[in-house]
């Protein structure tokens, strides 16, 4: 558990890069509540330069009193002056897991930039990436066991209120770990290495790279200030009149005069401009124009006096919407003679008035649509289709199944004798009887169905009434 900058406790979280020939813990950065795609980047970055002295560390760190070749070092990278015991080395490919931190586009184009090829571990899979899973275990039980806070894998190796025992910061943890490293980890035996001439004797991470740079020499990769931006995250965003917008952020700088309201010529990401930030330093931003890159700072940054994180300032935004503080969606260019007189402004909801009476009456529900059959002027000589088969209902009588045109399908029973309106022969309505399925045979001649239909409607071939003969 570390001690966050507004006092309250919380878990760090560690991300390391493993050396596999030396055993090297060529990096490793400590972050509160989350690591992001940035911290994995500076792990990159932090690889290719040599760790420098700081106040206070004793002078047995340097790598002037180790067993490293200093003086050879020195003559290819003159950084190696003043540079602690730690090896310096150049990734030629990285074995990462399928986290989200890893597999962002941030960490993937700071790959591509320094020719860093990514092979991805295979999922549920640890072995693939023994080395680091074997590293993380041996830090916990050399270093993390013995701080104040530690947490422990379960709650049988945790303590009672540990969260009041913390006592280290985010910093003075990591350079804790730092010193650590240089100290605990490089220079004592790994059980992994070992001398091919001597084989029963283990060596040191520090011993294993000074027989391999014996071997093979050393070839320094040197980071610019522009590499360095290449390393932080993008956001593509428009650079307006009153400058660029970043999650609610404004920036601003006279240099981006002659891009406002402006294509940036790259019509894949719709003439948007690209700007790089880092996400624990929010004073300033950098956009890529053709003349080179132009440092926006935040119009906001006078009110501020004390370093402010993405996670600063999310936590501040949460605070002022739980005390109704926080009225805008974007943050306004004050003058400097507001910035001490900055109110929230009123509000400008809209008042509900009077209800309006009467309601309007609620328009009324569709009726369903009553079977084919059963509507008004049916036709008389709809049949169902003879192609279904006959089939035995629950009581026994016989049922058709039938399909019209509308797309339903009705089993009705077909009862002889059973008719249409009262006062009229069931087999001359389109009712339930018409419905039968038709007398197998053959179908009679023309001139005959002619004569037979007219009969049985009372009227010749003509059309004149005649009267019924029963047959």
């Amino acid at each position: 558990m570390v001690v966050l900058d507004s006092g309250l406790t919380a878990r760090a979280d560690l991300t390391i890069a493993v050396d596999v020939a030396t055993r090297t813990v060529c990096a490793a950065v400590l972050r509160p509540v989350g690591t992001k795609a940035v911290d994995a980047s500076l792990l990159l970055a932090r690889m290719l330069v040599p760790e420098p002295m700081r106040p206070g560390w004793p002078a047995s760190l340097r790598m002037a009193a180790s067993r490293m070749p200093h003086i050879r070092l020195l003559d290819v990278d003159a950084r190696m002056e003043q540079a602690a015991a730690k090896p310096v080395i150049v990734p030629d490919s990285v074995v990462i897991d399928g986290g989200k931190v890893f597999i962002s586009d941030t960490f993937l184009r700071a790959c591509e930039r320094l020719g860093v090829s990514v092979q991805r571990a295979r999922p549920r899979t640890p072995t693939d990436k023994a080395i680091v899973e074997a590293t993380f275990s041996s830090i916990n039980t050399l270093f993390s066991q013995h701080l104040a806070g530690y947490t422990g894998r379960d709650v049988s190796r945790r303590g009672e209120r540990i969260e009041d025992r913390a006592v280290w910061t985010v910093p003075e943890l990591q350079d804790l770990l730092d010193e650590w490293l240089l100290a605990g980890w490089q220079a004592r035996p790994h059980s992994a290495l070992r001398d091919p001439f001597r084989p029963k004797r283990a060596m040191s991470p520090n011993d294993k790279y000074t027989s391999l740079v014996a071997a093979c020499g050393y070839l320094p990769l040197v980071l610019r200030g522009e590499d360095y931006l290449e390393l932080l995250p993008t956001a593509w965003r428009a650079v307006n009149d009153y400058g660029i917008q970043i999650s609610y952020r404004t920036y601003d700088s006279p240099d981006l005069g002659p891009h406002r309201r402006e294509h940036s010529g790259i019509t894949a990401k719709r003439g948007l401009w690209e700007v790089h930030y880092d996400p624990y330093d929010l004073s300033q931003v950098f956009v890529r124009t053709p003349g080179g890159w132009v440092t926006a700072p935040w119009t906001q940054w006078p009110l501020v006096n004390a370093p402010f994180a993405d996670f600063t300032w999310q936590h501040a935004r949460r605070l002022a919407a739980e005390a109704g503080l926080d009225w805008t969606t974007r943050t306004r260019r004050l003058s400097p003679a507001s910035w001490t007189t900055c109110s929230p402004a009123p509000s400008t909801a809209r008042t509900p008035g009077p209800p309006k009476w009467p309601p309007a009456p609620a328009p009324p529900a569709p009726s369903p649509r009553p079977p084919r059959h059963l509507r008004p002027n049916a036709p008389q000589n709809w049949r169902p289709d003879s192609s279904r088969p006959r089939r035995r209902s629950n009581s026994g009588s016989s049922m058709l199944t039938q399909k019209p045109r509308g797309g339903y399908e009705h089993a009705l029973p077909a009862r002889p004798g059973h008719g249409g309106p009262a006062g009229q022969p069931a087999d001359q309505q389109g009712g339930l009887a018409s419905l039968r399925r038709p007398r197998a045979g053959p179908a009679p001649a023309a001139d005959n169905r002619r004569t037979d239909r007219a009969e049985r409607a009372g009227t010749d071939a003509s059309g004149r009434t005649t009267p019924r003969v029963s047959r």
